[in-house]
């Protein structure tokens, strides 16, 4: 499978480069992680967003859902390549919000609740879900791509949780909160660099990349400060219109 990173800030998108949003995919299914601000026009840039087979949702910040709205009127209005035909766009995200109703447009796009408790199968994946520690209900996911074997994890935002060690667990590709410098700990909602990088070494991930990026500070700081908490780990950092193999 392979991952594209559209946008990759935290909060708001600063110069050219947005927020939270992500292309997931494997045989020929293409699945968008959360649709942050800008990510409609970063994923012009990859496939035509008709495209799209699938968008699942961790949470309803704005960060995360900026471009929701406009991605629906995409489905709407905009006419299909030729020889292709419209298709209604499934949007998968929790029920434990009002905003789940944003979900549903006739005839454009179709809300479906998932159940965090339970593994989800969406075209060539699994996902299991875990809910995070953040001031609203928020989920990450643990996406294996089923004839592989291969296991991605978003870790959506979060503050510090044990129980991320478990469910990052030998994963093949760890994408993690990393907003905050270390000396920021146990915070409310997001993970220091070095809470990220421990939980990557104490899981043994295959690759840790840092995402939901501040925009103040050296980042080169916060990649080094995760790097000297996960010396196992190969670990970089986010960016833009980068693609990964896993």
């Amino acid at each position: 499978m392979e991952l594209t990173i559209l946008g990759c800030m935290g909060g708001y998108p600063t110069k050219d480069v947005g927020t939270t949003a992500y292309l997931l995919t494997s045989e020929d299914f293409k699945l968008l992680i959360d649709a942050g601000s800008n990510a409609l026009l970063s994923l012009e840039h990859h496939l035509d967003p008709l495209d799209l087979d699938a968008v699942i949702l961790t949470h309803y910040h704005a960060d995360h859902i900026a471009d929701l709205g406009v991605l629906q009127y995409t489905f709407q209005l905009k006419e299909p390549a030729v020889g292709k035909s419209k298709k209604i766009l499934p949007i998968y995200g929790h029920a434990e919000s009002e905003f789940f109703r944003l979900l549903e447009m006739p005839g454009v796009s179709e809300g479906i609740a998932y159940a965090p408790e339970e593994m989800l199968e969406l075209g060539p994946f699994r996902i299991h879900f875990l809910k995070t520690i953040h001031p609203v209900p928020c989920y990450a996911l643990r996406i294996e791509e089923i004839a592989t074997g291969k296991v991605f994890v978003f870790g959506a935002d979060s503050a510090y949780l044990p129980a991320f060690v478990p469910f990052v667990k030998d994963a093949d590709l760890f994408l993690a909160d990393a907003n905050l410098f270390n000396g920021n700990e146990r915070h409310h909602a997001h993970m220091t660099a070095g809470e990220v990088g421990t939980i990557a070494e104490e899981a043994a991930v295959k690759q840790l990349i840092l995402t939901h990026l501040p925009q103040k500070g050296e980042l080169s700081v916060l990649l080094d400060q995760a790097k000297e908490s996960a010396p196992s780990v190969s670990v970089t950092l986010a960016e833009k219109d980068r693609i990964i193999t896993i």
